[in-house]
C-alpha cells in the first residue's frame, strides 16, 4: 500500500461493513491500490468539501454526496464485474442501505414529533413563558445547555437537540449570534451527556450491547457512569468561554402570551412514550431502536385521528382556542415537513463511507492504530475521527476490530467517539439536523470558529478520565 493511501486511512476507512463483506459469500477485492480506490478518496473529498462551503454555495450539502455515492458505487460494480463476481457489491451496498433506512427512519420519527409539536404551539408557549420569566440571553444559554446534558442520557443526543434547538429558535428569533452560540452549545451538551450513559449515544450502546470483556472484568451498565464527570467537563469548559460571546440582552417581549393547541400536552406525553418504547425494543427484546420509534409513529397517527374525528366548527367559523388550528390535524403534513435534506445527506455519507470501506481500508487502519501507535493514541484519534465521519461507522469499526484493551481504554474509547464529533457541525448527528433545522443561523463555518474552544473542552475530559479512572487503565 502507498504512503498516499495510508495517508488517507484514518480519515476515511472507518466503516464495518467491510468485514460484513470480508467474512460472508463471495470474493472481496482489496482496492486500495487501485485506480478506483484513489478516485473514491477523491470523488468523497470534493464532495466533503463543498458540503463545508453549503453556506457560501447556497448548493444542499445533500446534492454532492449523494452523486458521490452512487458514482463511487458505480466505479465499484464495473471493477467487480471485469473480474468475473457480481453479486458481492450488490450484497454490500445492501448492508448500507439497511443501516441508513434505521438511521432515517428514526430521525423521521423524531422530526415528525418535533413538527407536530411546532403546530400546535408548544415551543412558542415554551418561549413566552421563558421571556415573560425575563431570562436574558446568557441565563437562556444556560438553560438549554443544562437541559440538553441531563435530558440526553435518557431519551438520546440526537432527539435532544433537535427539542432545545426548537426552543432555541422561538426563543432567540432574528439574534443570529445568539441562536448560533446557543446552538454550538446545545451540540457539545447533548453529545457530552449522551456520552455517560447507554441509553443517551448509540455508541455506548453498542459498547454495552456487545459485552466488552477486559482484564478488569465486563463493560456493563454501572460502568459508563464513571464518565460522568469527564463529560461534564467535555461540556462546561467550551461552555464557560463561549457564553462571554452571548449578548448581554433580554429576548424582546412583546404580544400577548401563547396558549398551546389541544392535543399538545398530550402529544409531549406520546412522544416521551415513544422513546420509552424504543428503550424498551432495544433494551428488554433486543430489537433495533427504530422499530420502537415507528411503534411511537403510530400512537401520534391514532392520536392525529383521533383530534381530526373531534374537529368542530360552531356557528360563527372555527372556535380555534378551544379546538386548535381552523385546518383538522393531519400527520402526514408533518411527516412532508421533516427535514429532507438532512435525511438525504445521511444517505450520501453511509454510502461513501460503506464503498470506501468495501474498497479495504478498514483492516490497514486497524493495524496502523491499534498496532502502530497504540492505544491511547488510537482511541483519541478515533474522537477526532468521529468530527469528520459519523461516530456510529467509528465505533462499529472499533468494535469490529476488537483491540485486547483494558477497561479504561474501552471507556475512554467511548468518551472520545461520543463528544469528539462536537469538534465539527458534521461529526455527529445533533449537529447535522440542527444545521438543517437551524439553516442559515447554525452552519459549518458558524461551529468551525469555536472547534479550539471545543477542542479544550475534549482535552480536558480526557485529561480528566485518566485522572479519575487511572486505575482502570
Amino acid at each position: 500500500m502507498t504512503n498516499l493511501s495510508r495517508l488517507f486511512v484514518p480519515i476515511l476507512c472507518f466503516f464495518p461493513s467491510v468485514l460484513l463483506a470480508a467474512t460472508g459469500e463471495g470474493e472481496v477485492l482489496d482496492l486500495t491500490d487501485h485506480w478506483v480506490g484513489y478516485a473514491a478518496i477523491a470523488i468523497f473529498a470534493v464532495s466533503y468539501l463543498l458540503v463545508m462551503a453549503e453556506e457560501f454555495t447556497h448548493l444542499r450539502k445533500s446534492k454532492p454526496v449523494i452523486l458521490a455515492a452512487g458514482i463511487i458505487w458505480a466505479l465499484i460494480a464495473i471493477v467487480y464485474h471485469t473480474n468475473g463476481i457480481d453479486h458481492a457489491a450488490e450484497v454490500q451496498v445492501r448492508h448500507n442501505l439497511l443501516e441508513y433506512a434505521e438511521l432515517m427512519l428514526f430521525l423521521l420519527v423524531a422530526m415528525t414529533y418535533i413538527n407536530a409539536m411546532d403546530e400546535r404551539n408548544v415551543f412558542e408557549a415554551l418561549r413566552s413563558w421563558l421571556v415573560k420569566k425575563g431570562f436574558g440571553f446568557r441565563q437562556l444559554f444556560w438553560i438549554t445547555g443544562v437541559l440538553a446534558f441531563f435530558i440526553s442520557p435518557i431519551a438520546d443526543n440526537l432527539t435532544t437537540a433537535l427539542l432545545m434547538c426548537a426552543v432555541v429558535l422561538a426563543v432567540g428569533g432574528e439574534n443570529t449570534k445568539f441562536v448560533l452560540i446557543a446552538c454550538i452549545n446545545i451540540v457539545v451538551a447533548a453529545n457530552a451527556g449522551g456520552a455517560f450513559s447507554p441509553f443517551g449515544d448509540i455508541t455506548t450502546l453498542m459498547v454495552w450491547q456487545k459485552q466488552v470483556q477486559t482484564a478488569q472484568g465486563m463493560v456493563d451498565f454501572w460502568a459508563f457512569f464513571n464518565l460522568f464527570i469527564p463529560s461534564l467537563v467535555n461540556w462546561l469548559v467550551p461552555a464557560a468561554i463561549m457564553v462571554m460571546a452571548v449578548p448581554n440582552e433580554k429576548p424582546q417581549a412583546g404580544g400577548d402570551a401563547v396558549k398551546m393547541k389541544r392535543g399538545a400536552k398530550r402529544i409531549i406525553g406520546l412522544f416521551l412514550l415513544t422513546i420509552a418504547t424504543a428503550v424498551g425494543y432495544h433494551n428488554f427484546m433486543h430489537m433495533p431502536p427504530v422499530i420502537g420509534m415507528l411503534t411511537g409513529l403510530a400512537y401520534l397517527q391514532f392520536f392525529g385521528y383521533y383530534l381530526k374525528k373531534t374537529h368542530r366548527k360552531n356557528e360563527n367559523g372555527t372556535d380555534e382556542e378551544k379546538f386548535g388550528d381552523p385546518v383538522a390535524f393531519d400527520i402526514f403534513n408533518k411527516v412532508a415537513r421533516a427535514e429532507w435534506d438532512t435525511l438525504l445527506f445521511f444517505y450520501g455519507v453511509v454510502l461513501c463511507v460503506g464503498g470506501l470501506g468495501f474498497i479495504g481500508y478498514l483492516a490497514v487502519a486497524s493495524e496502523l492504530m491499534y498496532v502502530d501507535w497504540g492505544a491511547t493514541n488510537a482511541n483519541i484519534a478515533v474522537g477526532i475521527l468521529s468530527a469528520i465521519v459519523d461516530n456510529i461507522p467509528v465505533m462499529f469499526a472499533v468494535l469490529t476490530m476488537m483491540p485486547d484493551m483494558s477497561m479504561g481504554q474501552w471507556l475512554l474509547v467511548t468518551l472520545t467517539a461520543g463528544v469528539g464529533g462536537s469538534l465539527l457541525s458534521i461529526g455527529s448527528a445533533a449537529g447535522v439536523a440542527l444545521m438543517g433545522q437551524a439553516r442559515g443561523k447554525y452552519t459549518f463555518f458558524g461551529h468551525l470558529k469555536w472547534a479550539p474552544v471545543i477542542a479544550l473542552g475534549y482535552a480536558a475530559s480526557i485529561a480528566t478520565h485518566m485522572w479519575i479512572n487511572g486505575s482502570a487503565f
